[in-house]
């Protein structure tokens, strides 16, 4: 059953799918972090949360792969270039000590996923140093592995790591599907345009569709296991 969705529907398979939910981290999403320090209003992110959680649990009540990034970097910050950490005139920057720990570094408590979307045993969290998943992680391995075609994205922010993890999917042949009120930036007029760039010309990266779009056609297509 295809997914309704923007600029035509979104051809759901009968295998191959996954659901790929990008930083959701304290860092970007709580008070403290390096949004935070940033200047940005971080309630914003964290109004999709309840969205997203209903996509994660969905992908596990019919046995179907989740995978969540974190962006972050080595503690002695040999994967961070200098020009990244130093583009900023934020209160802190990465590798700096805040409240939640060092800004962006992997391990550090601010580092880690929300509670509210804390993975299971066995679902896999990929560490990236860049703005796409793909970049530098064994994302990719992981997909061709479990033989994922399709991806469901969701996530923050949906101008930046969303879209260059779409970006980067689309050119390594992975059919993307944005799903609009499960991702999300500090600003609003950015994500907008955000989407329409991506479903443009056809659907020229990929398509965008809502959570409820997905969840529906995910009770058709599929079946929970049965419980013993």
């Amino acid at each position: 059953m295809p997914i309704p969705a923007q600029p035509y529907p979104y051809p759901l398979p009968s295998s191959g799918l996954a659901l790929l939910i990008i930083d959701m981290q304290r860092d970007f999403i709580e008070p403290g972090g390096f949004g935070d320090a940033l200047g940005n209003d971080v309630s914003l992110l964290r109004a999709i949360i309840p969205q997203v959680k209903a996509l994660q649990e969905a992908f596990r009540r019919y046995n179907l792969p989740i995978f969540q990034t974190v962006e972050g970097h080595l503690p002695d910050l040999s994967d961070c270039p200098p020009s990244k950490r130093d583009r900023d005139n934020g209160s802190l920057k990465i590798g700096d000590r805040g409240p939640m720990g060092r800004i962006l570094v992997l391990g550090e408590p601010g580092n880690g996923i929300i509670p509210e979307l804390a993975p299971l045993p066995g679902e896999v969290i990929i560490p990236k140093p860049g703005k796409g998943a793909f970049y530098a992680t064994e994302l990719e391995t992981h997909l061709q592995a479990q033989g994922i075609t399709h991806l469901i994205i969701t996530g923050v922010t949906t101008e930046v790591c969303v879209q260059t993890t779409m970006r980067e999917a689309n050119d390594r042949g992975y059919e993307c599907l944005l799903v609009e009120d499960a991702t999300e930036s500090y600003f609003p007029a950015f994500k907008q345009a955000t989407l329409e760039m991506l479903r443009a010309q056809d659907g020229i990266i990929g398509w965008t569709g809502s959570t409820e779009a997905v969840l529906n056609a995910l009770a058709t297509q599929y079946s929970a296991p049965v419980m013993t």
